[in-house]
């Protein structure tokens, strides 16, 4: 009596116990690289678009330097001067308008020393915050750390409460779409990254910033001597 050969199911459980798992990474793996590639087709198209928008009025600026050398001077002077805007009443038979006057300079203002002096001192005298940064902690072990920053995180939090009212600069939520204007804040909005060419630029949210929207130090005697950040502690 003959052995009764095997069916063919039987045959390519095998392989396909080997085949499946293959194409489940190969599966995976093309997944991400199809996201990659979509998300750099996206930056690139962004970057395309760019130059391919701004090509045009090169063109015209190049052929038109060319032809006109009052034009060409005017290209010259606003290279130097770095400036990205062409003034409409120069071209032929327009006079050379006259340079715009310079900014003037910031003056810098010296910051007096007090309230930041006494904000310090109210740190340390609830969180102990002057000992926690002049502490050498390279030899506490991380629990050590955390454990002391606990206290710190509690006593100046407390101090930054009871003291100033602070608020986001920007309310919508980390990871949000934000597109920035022309004539944006510089001061309150810092854009990063690749930052080339002018305004719009779109990107995310990465931090929401601090805006301090009232400080409430409170008032010192006038022989006070705010330097003094704590007083040093004598044991009798």
């Amino acid at each position: 009596m003959t052995d009764a050969k095997p069916s063919l199911s039987d045959r390519l459980k095998p392989v396909l116990a080997v085949v499946i798992p293959l194409l489940s990474k190969a599966w995976m793996w093309l997944r991400k690289a199809t996201v990659v590639v979509a998300r750099w087709s996206v930056v690139l198209a962004r970057k395309t678009w760019v130059v391919l928008r701004r090509l045009p009025i090169s063109l015209y600026s190049l052929y038109r330097g060319l032809a006109d050398a009052d034009y060409a001077r005017t290209l010259t002077d606003l290279y130097v001067a770095g400036s990205s805007s062409l003034p409409l009443t120069v071209g032929p038979g327009r006079s050379k308008p006259e340079p715009a006057p310079a900014a003037p300079a910031a003056v810098l203002q010296t910051s007096g020393p007090d309230s930041a002096l006494l904000l310090l001192s109210l740190l340390q005298k609830e969180g102990r915050f002057i000992d926690f940064l002049e502490e050498e902690v390279t030899g506490y072990t991380d629990q050590e750390v955390g454990a002391a920053a606990r206290v710190v995180h509690a006593g100046c939090r407390r101090v930054l409460r009871q003291h100033l009212s602070i608020a986001p600069v920007r309310e919508e939520a980390e990871g949000s779409p934000i597109t920035l204007m022309k004539g944006f804040d510089p001061a309150s909005v810092r854009p990063t990254g690749n930052v080339v060419g002018e305004p719009p630029f779109t990107g995310s949210l990465v931090h929401r910033g601090w805006r301090a929207v009232e400080v409430r130090l409170p008032q010192v005697a006038s022989s006070h001597d705010v330097h003094i950040l704590a007083a040093a502690e004598v044991e009798l």
